[in-house]
Parts: C-alpha cells; sequence; structure tokens
C-alpha cells in the first residue's frame, strides 16, 4: 500500500515539474490519504497482534 502511495507521489513530482498543477494536486491528495489508511492498518495490524500474543496458547 506504501508503494502505490510513493507512486501517487512520483507522478505528483513529475506533473508538478511539467505544469500540471490540478493533476499534481489531485496525486498529492491520493498519496495522503494512502499513506494515513496504511498507517491506520499497521497500528490496527500491530495492536491485534500485541493481543493475540497476550494469550495463553
Amino acid at each position: 500500500m506504501l508503494s502505490w502511495a510513493l507512486t501517487f507521489l512520483v507522478v505528483a513530482l513529475i506533473a508538478a515539474v511539467l505544469g500540471f498543477g490540478g493533476i499534481a494536486g489531485t496525486a498529492i491528495e491520493i498519496a495522503k490519504i494512502i499513506f494515513f489508511v496504511a498507517i491506520i492498518l499497521f497500528l490496527i495490524s500491530a495492536v491485534m497482534g500485541f493481543m493475540r500474543r497476550g494469550r495463553a496458547p
């Protein structure tokens, strides 16, 4: 998922250099959303992993 965020960031940078402001802005917003979703999913996964590890087998 982070690779998608990085891809949109690169697209935004290339679009900004070429002068496509609208596309660059949209790509940056998509990259931000995907990045934060990835962080939230990571935190949920980490918390669930710690909770599962605490149980007796």
